[in-house]
């Protein structure tokens, strides 16, 4: 298999993993209901506002990893967004792996600061950690399905950590502009 070429494969989740999303969807949903309930429960308005900005800065990263995606996943005629035959590499993508899981991390995060609920922190936990697991699922399967264009791509951008990202990048950059220079 040449670098960057895909083997074409529909992966059908196993009983557990459907399991898994059920439980990440009602997980969701409680965390909707509990921050409709018990928004700003400790009148913490700060935590509010950090809320809020942690939900904006969520939705436009999940956005452009969707955008992303589209324009330079390579989908066949016919078929949807995530059914990409290329390693998306570039954009954001070059700064985590995996912006969309970490958008919905992200969210997750807010609705706890939204709410303030002791329950929604419990639920906001568990989601972020099932989410953080699923991460490595859908690696193994973008192994399979890329082989070493993936791996190398593993080894180059950091699963979800934006911050050491746009370190990496910005070395990266450093040390390209210097060669150019020579």
């Amino acid at each position: 298999m040449k670098k960057g070429e895909s083997v074409t494969l529909r992966r059908v989740p196993t009983p557990k993993e459907t399991v898994i999303m059920v439980v990440e969807g009602l997980a969701f949903l409680a965390q909707l209901v509990l921050c409709i309930l018990f928004y700003n429960y400790l009148a913490l308005s700060w935590l509010c506002y950090l809320g809020w900005a942690l939900l904006a800065v969520a939705m436009i990263l999940g956005w452009r990893a969707r955008v992303a995606f589209e324009t330079k996943g390579k989908a066949p005629e016919g078929e949807g967004w995530l059914h990409t035959t290329a390693v998306v590499d570039s954009g954001i993508y070059g700064l985590v792996r995996h912006p969309m899981y970490l958008s919905f991390m992200l969210i997750s995060l807010a609705l706890v600061l939204l709410s303030q609920h002791w329950l929604n922190a419990l639920l906001g936990a568990l989601l972020i950690g099932l989410i953080y697991s699923d991460m490595g699922r859908e690696e193994k399967s973008c192994l399979v399905k890329f082989g070493d264009a993936y791996q190398d791509y593993m080894e180059r951008v950091p699963r979800v950590n934006l911050v050491a990202g746009m370190a990496r990048r910005a070395r990266r950059t450093a040390r390209d502009d210097g060669r150019r220079l020579r």
